[in-house]
């Protein structure tokens, strides 16, 4: 026999209580599933994750390989994967995954573009070893989630460092109450041709990839650069090297996703929804995201970055302080329609609310009700008004109705600080 009972000051959270489930009188954050109306998420059949799984599927880890181990077995049964304290996917180091004559040394030396130029892509013996040293790699640190899973982390200081989490073709999954450090690229690859002609490192694995995945709620984590900043990164051929990508990607046709009560900090593409503008045949119709009551601070872009999907961003608090670099926070892509209503912003003075937006490609969008600094902005008008060559069309053309209970964005910073991020589920 199971039930469903809301959990008092959390609603948009229900426990589902088996007899094989939650404890005795407490909470089983692994138990919970994504309550009614709560995000895209919730549409269809919801989101409940592997809350469904019997004693015999539910798993303690405290290493990767248990992680890892515990992903994979089981078949296709419904599993809950309780992390417990800080497990890291890399402990071995880079070396570890270096091909037999890779040298980065000589790397740097064969593609400098006074010998190399900035017109032909890379290769030959050292981008031919760098590959294999990055296939072996991403071998090691990612992580394939199955459908029918919930994945959470015990206590306050529990999380993955330098593992990617790849929800991939799979329906019904939930990640929560997590830190997650990005994963660092061991081998990034210059790409001569990149960046208007002038190169440009690019690195590989996001924190978390939902790739053609529906139904997967990301809720209560924290998403970091952690102790890898950007700030602390060298420079070659007079590019930053860059060793990190995404906190968190939604690509290729995945749909209804509820992104909720996150921290996301010190990290520069934060998060991406449509990986192309070339992707229109999958992902039309799809990319149907909400983001709600998340915290952003030390971001520099993509929070998020969208193209095609139907995304509604309310409640979220966004931080700029001065001396961080920072680009935009609304990346308006080719065909999407975001609805982006109920934040607040908190930005270091000097900095201008027209910057909140970044267009990309001609796509409407609909932006009501936005506090910056405790007053409300009309954030498309002040863009157009001093970034007239970017001019934004108003009215995203839909309504969101997958909402939880709105708050005001005055209250919305007080809010969010108080019960965003892991360790703090509600």
């Amino acid at each position: 026999m199971k039930r469903a009972v809301v959990l008092a000051g959390c609603t948009a959270l229900v426990l589902s209580l088996a007899d094989t489930g939650a404890r005795a009188g407490g909470r089983d954050p692994g138990r919970e599933v994504l309550g009614a109306r709560d995000g895209w998420a919730s549409e269809g059949t919801g989101t409940t994750g592997g809350s469904a799984a019997d004693a015999a599927h539910v798993h303690t880890v405290t290493t990767w390989e248990e992680f890892r181990t515990a992903l994979r077995d089981g078949g296709s049964a419904p599993r809950i994967i309780r992390v417990k304290g800080m497990i890291d996917a890399v402990s071995q180091g880079c070396e570890a995954f270096e091909a037999e004559g890779y040298d980065f040394r000589k790397y740097l030396a064969a593609y400098d573009p006074a010998v190399w130029g900035h017109d032909t892509p890379v290769r030959g013996e050292q981008e031919d070893l760098r590959a294999a040293s990055a296939a072996r790699q991403e071998a090691a640190v990612t992580a394939d989630v199955p459908a029918d899973t919930t994945i959470v982390g015990v206590g306050k200081r529990s999380g993955i460092r330098g593992g990617s989490l790849r929800i991939k073709g799979v329906d019904n999954v939930i990640v929560r109450n997590l830190t997650i450090e990005a994963p660092v690229d061991c081998f990034p690859q210059w790409d001569p041709t990149d960046d208007n002609g002038t190169g440009a490192w690019n690195s590989e694995y996001d924190g978390v990839v939902v790739h053609g995945s529906a139904h997967v709620w990301i809720d209560h984590n924290t998403l970091t650069d952690g102790r890898y900043p950007d700030s602390g990164l060298p420079a070659y051929f007079g590019k930053t090297y860059q060793r990190h990508d995404g906190l968190l990607d939604v690509v290729r046709g995945a749909d209804r996703v509820t992104v909720s009560w996150n921290s996301f900090r010190d990290h520069d593409k934060t998060i991406l929804i449509g990986n192309s503008d070339g992707a229109a045949a999958t992902d039309t119709g799809k990319l149907r995201v909400t983001l709600h009551h998340n915290r952003f601070e030390g971001i520099v872009e993509r929070a998020p970055r969208v193209r095609f999907g139907q995304v509604d961003s309310y409640n979220n608090h966004f931080v700029v302080t001065k001396d961080q670099k920072w680009g935009y926070v609304y990346g308006i892509g080719k065909e999407s329609r975001l609805v982006a209503e109920h934040n607040a912003f908190t930005l270091a003075p000097g900095i201008s609310p027209a910057k909140i937006f970044k267009k990309w490609s001609e796509a409407p969008v609909t932006a009501g009700n936005n506090h910056v600094n405790g007053r409300i902005v009309d954030l498309v008008a002040v863009h157009n008004a001093e970034i007239p060559a970017e001019t934004l069309r108003s009215g995203a053309g839909w309504t969101p109705a997958l909402r939880t209970e709105v708050d005001p964005p005055r209250a919305v910073p007080g809010i969010v600080g108080a019960r965003a991020g892991a360790g703090r589920v509600c």
